[in-house]
C-alpha cells in the first residue's frame, strides 16, 4: 500500500474506505459482512475510514467492528458534523458525543464539516461559537485534526480554503469532474495551502464503470478496467492524498488495492491519458447543454449557479435522472444563499461572457423543467424554513 503524508506527517493510505455504502440486511448493515470487508482492508494496509452522522448505521457499524477487534489504533477515524441539521453549539456537542458513543471511541482523527457550501455558511457557524467550540476539542485531543467537505464549483471553494485554518478537506473529484466541482484548480490551490485533499467519488458513485455508455466500455481492451483506469488517473496526481472508494466485496477490495500498490505519480502514460479523454468524448456525446464549466458566465446578479445548473442537467442523460437531481439539490439548496437556476429572470448578462455562445437563458429554462420538480421544491422550501427556524 502506498501512503502519503497529512500536515502533521501521518501517513494515510492513498486508497481510503467509505462507510457509506456497506450492504445492508433487512432493516439494518449487514455486519458480518461488513466486518470480513474492513478487516480484509485493514489487513491489506488500508488505514483511512470515513463515515458521517447521518450514513444510517454506519457510525455505530464501524465503531462495533474496529472495537471488538481491536482494531481503533490501526485506523484514522474520519466523520462529520451534519452542521445544517444544528442551530445550536448545545446541540453540536450533543451530536459529537453522541458520534463518539457510536464510533466507540474518545477522539476523531479527521473531522468534517459535512457539506459546507458556501462562506456565509462558515460565518454563520462562526457567529454561534464553532471555532471556539473546535478549538476547546483540538486542545483535549478529541479532535485530531478539523476540515470540510465540499460539493459546489471551484471560486467558492477556494474562498472556504481561506476562511479557516483548516488541516484537511475533502473534494468531489474525477476524470469527468476534472474542471467542475472543486476541480483540478481547487485540488491544486488547496495543495499549494498544504491541505492534504480526501477524494470521494471516484467512479462519481459507480457511474464510471457500471453506467458509462456502451460505446465508452467497447474502448477497454481488458489489460485495464474502467475502475481501475479512473483510480490510475487520480493516484497520478501528487496533489490526491487519500481516494475514498464505497467497497462492499472482498474482490473489489482486492482489486482497488491492487490498483493502489501500483499507481505512483507520474505513471499515468500517453495512452492512458488518450483512453480518458476517448472516454470522455463518449460520455460527452449524450450531454444536452455543451458548457465546458469555464465560469465567464459567473457570478449570476440572481445568485444562479450556471455550470452547476448545467452539468446535473448533463447529468441526467449522461447517467441518471435521480443521482443528477439529488446533486442538483446538493449544490444548490443546501446554501445559505441559494442558487437555483428558477431564479434566473432572464437578463443576458451571462450570454455576453459565455465563450461557447450558449443560449444559457434558454438552456436554464429547459433545466428547471427537468431538474426543479415537485420533491426538490418541497425540498428546497424545507430547507429554507428549517434554517429560519
Amino acid at each position: 500500500m502506498q501512503y502519503r503524508k497529512d500536515k502533521k506527517g501521518n501517513g494515510l493510505s492513498v486508497l481510503g474506505y467509505g462507510c457509506m455504502r456497506f450492504t445492508r440486511k433487512g432493516t439494518g448493515i449487514d455486519l458480518a459482512k461488513a466486518e470480513r470487508e474492513i478487516l480484509c482492508a485493514i489487513g491489506h494496509g488500508v488505514n483511512y475510514f470515513d463515515t458521517a452522522y447521518i450514513y444510517p448505521g454506519s457510525e455505530a457499524a464501524l465503531g462495533e467492528i474496529l472495537s471488538r477487534n481491536h482494531c481503533r489504533e490501526k485506523v484514522f477515524l474520519a466523520t462529520k458534523l451534519p452542521h445544517y441539521m444544528i442551530k445550536s453549539m448545545e446541540g453540536v456537542e450533543k451530536t459529537f458525543q453522541e458520534e463518539l458513543r457510536r464510533l466507540r471511541t474518545d477522539h476523531i482523527d479527521y473531522y468534517l464539516m459535512h457539506m459546507l457550501t458556501d462562506v456565509d455558511t462558515w460565518e454563520k457557524l462562526k457567529k454561534m461559537g464553532m471555532e471556539e467550540w473546535i478549538a476547546s476539542k483540538k486542545k483535549s485531543g478529541a479532535i485530531r485534526n478539523i476540515g470540510f467537505s465540499y460539493h459546489g464549483h471551484t471560486a467558492m471553494f477556494k474562498r472556504l480554503v481561506d476562511a479557516y485554518d483548516w488541516e484537511f478537506c475533502q473534494i468531489q473529484y474525477n476524470y469527468m469532474d476534472e474542471h467542475s466541482q472543486a476541480g483540478r484548480e481547487g485540488l491544486q490551490y488547496a495543495n499549494k495551502k498544504g491541505l492534504p485533499v480526501i477524494i470521494m467519488e471516484p467512479l462519481r458513485g459507480g457511474r464510471l464503470v457500471s453506467l458509462l455508455p456502451k460505446e465508452a466500455k467497447r474502448l477497454f481492451d481488458g489489460s485495464c478496467t474502467p475502475a481501475g483506469l479512473a483510480f490510475r488517473w487520480l493516484y497520478d496526481q501528487p496533489e490526491v492524498t487519500c481516494v475514498l472508494s464505497g467497497m462492499n466485496s472482498i474482490e473489489m477490495i482486492e482489486e482497488n488495492v491492487k490498483t493502489a500498490e501500483g499507481a505512483l505519480p507520474g505513471h499515468f502514460s500517453k495512452e492512458d491519458q488518450d483512453l480518458v479523454e476517448r472516454v470522455k468524448e463518449e460520455v460527452r456525446k449524450s450531454v444536452k447543454v455543451g458548457c465546458t464549466g469555464c465560469g465567464y458566465c459567473m457570478p449570476c446578479p440572481k445568485g444562479v449557479d450556471i455550470p452547476v445548473t448545467f452539468r446535473c442537467y448533463n447529468e441526467m442523460y449522461s447517467e441518471t435522472k435521480g443521482g443528477a437531481r439529488k446533486e442538483y439539490l446538493q449544490c444548490t439548496a443546501f446554501r445559505k444563499n441559494q442558487s437555483s437556476a428558477s431564479q434566473c429572470v432572464g437578463c443576458g448578462k451571462c450570454e455576453a461572457h459565455c465563450p461557447q455562445q450558449i443560449e444559457i437563458r434558454k438552456e436554464l429554462k429547459q433545466a428547471v423543467r427537468e431538474l426543479e420538480t415537485l420533491p426538490y421544491k418541497a425540498a428546497r422550501k424545507g430547507i429554507a424554513l428549517f434554517r429560519l427556524w
